[in-house]
């Protein structure tokens, strides 16, 4: 067997172990795919190299090539990062006898605030789409549960009838690494999900359909057309087109931790298994506070 079958074989086998063991979205197996797949494919057509007998000078060397095409300190870092897990892997498994990228670090990364958006902004977007049609309905109701839940945009189109609780305000969402969790929402966001479905309703619009976000085909609304239907109303509203719908999110959590809310809480609201992700939003919400009292305080 040639070396590019068992090369193949041996990231196919990792790709595996992640989808059944580790239970890893299929996007981020994806990028760990790419990652994996675009170093061993380095290291034998350009470092003329075997990938089961690598030493810590040829990873430095690859990690300096991505310095030179200008990468972004994160991108390298998590490529680095997809390659470890892959080298570990087959340590496991004893095809490698050394790791020599265990000990190999990247570049320090320097780690920006999320954008976020003033209350009186999140306002001026979700009151954006024309309620008397049926798109501006859903638009509505998606920003409005995007902002009262925090959920990720991916976990928001995903949604299906079974996920959301009317009676107690609730839905049930399937996180990063098959968690699961349930978060409440207020009444705006009820109101506006009871508006919409009526709607759906009154107009028979593909009540046979589980999901619960549709287009106008009747199909699940996809992350790309809802980030699409955002821009517009960011063009519409005159605000910044650098807010995205993750943008919310951040939105959300920083509202929260502005008006009091514990970090503990947030963070099982929004699904990090980290507080450390947590906690980026503290700074947002005293670099915030310091503004108003430097804007508002007599001697600010």
């Amino acid at each position: 067997m040639s070396s590019r079958p068992k090369r193949n074989q041996h990231i196919d086998s990792f790709l595996a172990n992640l989808r059944l063991e580790k239970g890893l979205s299929t996007n981020t197996i994806n990028a760990y795919a790419s990652d994996c797949r675009s170093f061993v494919g380095w290291v034998e057509s350009v470092a003329n190299a075997d990938i089961l007998s690598l030493d810590e000078k040829l990873v430095e060397t690859y990690l300096t090539y991505f310095q030179s095409q200008g990468l972004a300190r994160s991108t390298i870092n998590r490529k680095l990062s997809s390659i470890k897990h892959f080298y570990l892997f087959l340590q496991k498994k004893k095809l490698i006898s050394f790791n020599a990228i265990a000990g190999v670090t990247g570049p320090k990364n320097v780690r920006p605030l999320p954008k976020s958006m003033s209350e009186s902004e999140v306002e001026s977007l979700i009151q954006s789409p024309d309620c008397q049609t049926f798109i501006g309905l859903r638009d509505r109701a998606m920003l409005e549960l995007l902002y009262a839940t925090g959920v990720r945009i991916s976990e928001l189109t995903n949604l299906q009838y079974s996920n959301i609780d009317l009676n107690r305000s609730l839905i049930k969402v399937m996180g990063k690494g098959n968690k699961e969790r349930m978060i409440p929402f207020g009444e705006n966001a009820l109101s506006c999900l009871l508006d919409y479905i009526n709607f759906r309703r009154a107009n028979n619009l593909s009540l046979s359909s589980r999901d619960f976000f549709i287009s106008q085909q009747g199909k699940q609304i996809t992350r790309q057309a809802f980030w699409h239907r955002i821009k517009q109303y960011l063009s519409k509203t005159g605000l910044s087109p650098d807010i995205s719908p993750h943008t919310l999110r951040h939105a959300f959590a920083t509202h929260l931790l502005n008006n009091g809310a514990d970090l503990r809480s947030v963070q099982m609201l929004l699904g990090h298994s980290d507080l450390s992700t947590t906690q980026i939003y503290t700074h947002i919400a005293k670099q915030r506070l310091s503004e108003m009292v430097k804007k508002h305080h007599p001697r600010g």
